[in-house]
Formats: structure tokens, sequence, C-alpha cells
């Protein structure tokens, strides 16, 4: 009979021989983002709760109020697009209202408005529209609640 010269014990891994304290590694994403293949087509209103990134055709509306939209290299959108970041590598047309800013990389193309805090535009990117920066939006004093108290401190009542 055939017999193995290695006689070394083989360990027996029983439920009880795992060790506890080693954390189970689990496979996440980084960033939580829904992409849209470069063969998809999609024709309507798109909104969501995490970001998007575009690599395929999109005709509608595109609503991400807390998050980033990217459109990459292969994306065509033909859309309104409402996102907290716009990127934007391949092609845009329509209007692009950001609560923090809009980027076009130097392959990419905007045709429509934006409205946002700030924009950058790289060499080589194309925009055609108006741009319109709105100020970040300050926290409003109490000036009213603020003044008698130093009034009051000032005259020692």
């Amino acid at each position: 009979m055939l017999q193995s010269t290695d006689n070394t014990p083989k360990p027996h891994f029983t439920p009880s021989t795992l060790n506890p304290v080693v954390p189970v590694k689990t496979v996440t994403s980084p960033i939580e983002q829904a992409t849209i293949g470069r063969s998809l087509v999609i024709k309507g209103e798109i909104s969501g709760s995490e970001s998007l990134y575009v690599d395929g055709r999109i005709e509608g509306t595109i609503s991400f109020k807390e998050h980033r939209v990217t459109v990459g290299r292969n994306g065509v959108v033909a859309a309104n697009i409402s996102a907290r970041e716009v990127v934007i590598m391949g092609k845009v047309t329509g209007n692009i209202e950001c609560s923090d800013r809009v980027d076009i990389r130097s392959e990419g193309s905007l045709t429509g408005d934006i409205i946002s805090r700030r924009i950058s535009v790289e060499d080589g990117a194309m925009l055609r529209g108006s741009v319109q920066l709105a100020p970040a939006e300050k926290p409003e004093k109490n000036s009213r609640g603020d003044a008698p108290k130093a009034m009051a401190a000032a005259t020692g009542k």
C-alpha cells in the first residue's frame, strides 16, 4: 500500500478552533456609487441617495441633491442635472444646478447653463452656456438677541 511519509499531525479545524478575535473581512466598496454602464440607455427621471457614475446614455432628468454625479468619458447625457457635485468627462446637454461644485475635465463638454457655488473648467474642455455662481449660504447672526445683552453689559444692568 502507498502511505505518506509525512507523519506530521494535520490541524483539524472545527468551529471551536477558530479565533473569534480576528474579524471577518467583508468586501465593500469604499464609495457607494451606482453605475450606468456603457451599453445602457435610460430615458426618464433618475434619482437616488448615493453617487452616480454614468458611462452610458441618459435622456430626461437626473436628481441626486446630496451626492455626486459623474459623467464618464463614454457618457452622453441629455438631461438637466441637480446634484451636490457634478464631474463631466463625457458629453452633457442640459442645465446643471449644483449645491457645491461643477468640474468639467479636459475631455468633457457641456452645452447648457450652470448654477453652482464653485466651478472648475480644465484646458481643452468645452462649455457653451451661462454660468451663475451663487455664494455659500452663511448662517444668519441673531443680532437682535445679542444687542440687548451687549447694551445691558455696557450700561452695567
